[in-house]
């Protein structure tokens, strides 16, 4: 499912102009399909009275096509121009020839008639300004939707939906104008929109859903930008073969943890096996071996050289180098702390000739951040896992920076280090060097806690050890992560997750997947 700039969308609506599409035709699809979804939504439209908030252009054209279609399924539909409309509107004329009540703003100086109606309203729908509008929000649009913000404040179960976005959300960037709505649901037409996913837009947001509209999908072929969805991740899951053993499934070699950081390395190890991942061997510092081997079981070991009790020594370099050729993937970093002796051990192991795909998260990011221009010593095929802060030690942005356009610096980074990025947080960004870019769709709370990290880079790694390219498996591994932690937030909340709590949910979500229109 691509994902579109405003500037995108405005390029294929002018294609499909060229291809014999109308506008007339594409906003009467889209109109029917926001009152089918709206209906969907709300049930029977019969026991709905709806208030359409019209704006001056095509979105408002596609809120009166959405009325006329909610009218005729026996909603009660109350219209409000908050602009004026073209004189030779034609859906507007259809509208006021059922009598569906119609009020223009120009013609209520106090807004009381949109009060009345708005008192009267079970569902207000927002099609006042779609991707065309950039500019502050003023006058009586802005006096509407706030208008609107304190009915709900009032009246919880006044359900409001944005038809395309809600209006005053910045389709590129997610910017939000004082105004702009808080939906419970937007139906976006065609293609989902870049700033639904960026912050503090995705906040005004609630439930999206994408709508078809009858454009060809052919038209956004050249667009690198992707929504990661249940059907590309189901096409994507490694296959499982019945005549297969575990070497099928590939080989994890996964360093971590230290003294301070032990259920980093049991949480790394479990989120590969959850993933599929045929063996996983645990390198760490040999004190803590019989500490994890009571919780993993199904773990093989490399007990490696300390420097002290709980801290690898740089010399076990030199060990895990001679086993590399036995694995498909290292992961390396998660909780091995940032004393001298770890940060040597990783810089020396990083520089071993002939190292298998890498996945690297927390400290090998940190000792990377220390050492100038990285990238060009570290050569090979690497999948890099940073939240905000690791991102900006590597980058040298602040986080306010990275916050601010998250999809531009993992495009622009993964870019110049030559490695696939995945920039982890609401929304995780995974890009490509070659400029691709995939966009969770989950934002869940509960994810921000300690340990969730460590999972998920041990699902990428069992991912990759399963022979998925580096940019497929980080992106299943972020949805994966992100659909298992949705499945945890249905039954227990979003307030006490744990990462734990993500490890059987794991599985589950790969069934639920292969079992999609089976």
């Amino acid at each position: 499912m691509k994902i579109v700039t405003s500037e995108q969308m405005r390029q294929i609506d002018q294609e499909c102009a060229k291809v014999g599409l109308a506008t007339s035709v594409l906003m009467e699809n889209a109109g029917k399909a926001v009152a089918e979804e709206t209906r969907r939504i709300l049930g029977a439209a019969s026991q709905q009275h709806i208030l359409v908030l019209v704006g001056p252009g095509n979105n408002g054209g596609d809120g009166l096509v959405c009325a006329r279609y909610l009218h005729d399924w026996g909603a009660k539909v109350s219209v409000y121009l908050c602009r004026q409309r073209p004189p030779d509107d034609a859906n507007l004329k259809l509208v006021r020839e059922r009598n569906i009540a119609c009020v223009e703003a120009a013609q209520d100086g106090n807004l009381s008639q949109f009060d009345e109606l708005l008192g009267q309203a079970t569902c207000v729908i927002d099609a006042i300004f779609g991707t065309g509008k950039a500019r502050p929000l003023e006058g009586t649009p802005a006096q509407i939707l706030t208008k609107v913000a304190q009915a709900k404040e009032r009246n919880p179960s006044l359900h409001l939906i944005a038809l395309d976005l809600p209006s005053g959300l910045n389709a590129d960037n997610g910017a939000v104008d004082p105004a702009c709505p808080r939906a419970d649901d937007t139906i976006t037409l065609a293609f989902p929109k870049l700033g639904l996913f960026c912050f503090p837009g995705a906040e005004r947001v609630g439930r999206l859903t994408i709508v078809d509209i009858g454009i060809p999908s052919y038209l956004a072929e050249e667009i690198t930008a992707e929504l990661i969805t249940d059907d590309w991740a189901k096409t994507t899951l490694p296959k499982r073969p019945p005549s297969a053993n575990k070497g099928t499934f590939g080989r994890v070699l996964v360093v971590a943890g230290s003294i301070n950081y032990i259920g980093a390395a049991y949480l790394a190890c479990s989120g590969a096996m959850r993933a599929g991942a045929g063996l996983v061997t645990l390198a760490t510092a040999a004190s803590l071996q019989p500490i994890l081997a009571a919780k993993l079981t199904e773990t093989t070991y490399l007990p490696l050289l300390e420097s002290e009790p709980g801290i690898i020594s740089p010399e076990a370099a030199e060990l895990l180098s001679q086993q590399m050729s036995n694995y498909n993937v290292l992961l390396l970093g998660c909780g091995l702390g940032q004393s001298q002796p770890a940060i040597e051990f990783v810089n020396s192991l990083l520089a071993r000739p002939a190292l298998p795909a890498l996945v690297l998260d927390a400290d090998a990011l940190n000792t990377l951040a220390k050492t100038p221009r990285w990238w060009q010593q570290l050569t090979g095929e690497a999948i890099l896992t940073p939240h905000p802060g690791e991102m900006a030690r590597l980058s040298g942005l602040s986080i306010a920076e990275i916050q601010q356009d998250r999809v531009g610096t993992a495009r622009k980074f993964a870019l110049e280090w030559q490695k696939t990025v995945v920039l982890k947080g609401a929304h995780s960004v995974i890009a490509t060097p070659e400029g691709r870019c995939r966009i969770s769709p989950w934002a869940n709370p509960g994810l921000a806690s300690a340990g969730t990290g460590d999972v998920l880079t041990g699902v990428i790694a069992g991912l990759v050890a399963q022979g998925l390219s580096l940019f497929d498996a980080a992106a299943l591994g972020v949805y994966l992560h992100g659909k298992a932690a949705e499945v945890v937030r249905e039954t227990m909340g979003d307030a006490g997750m744990l990462a734990t709590d993500l490890l059987p949910a794991l599985p589950r979500v790969i069934k639920q997947l292969k079992e999609v229109e089976r």
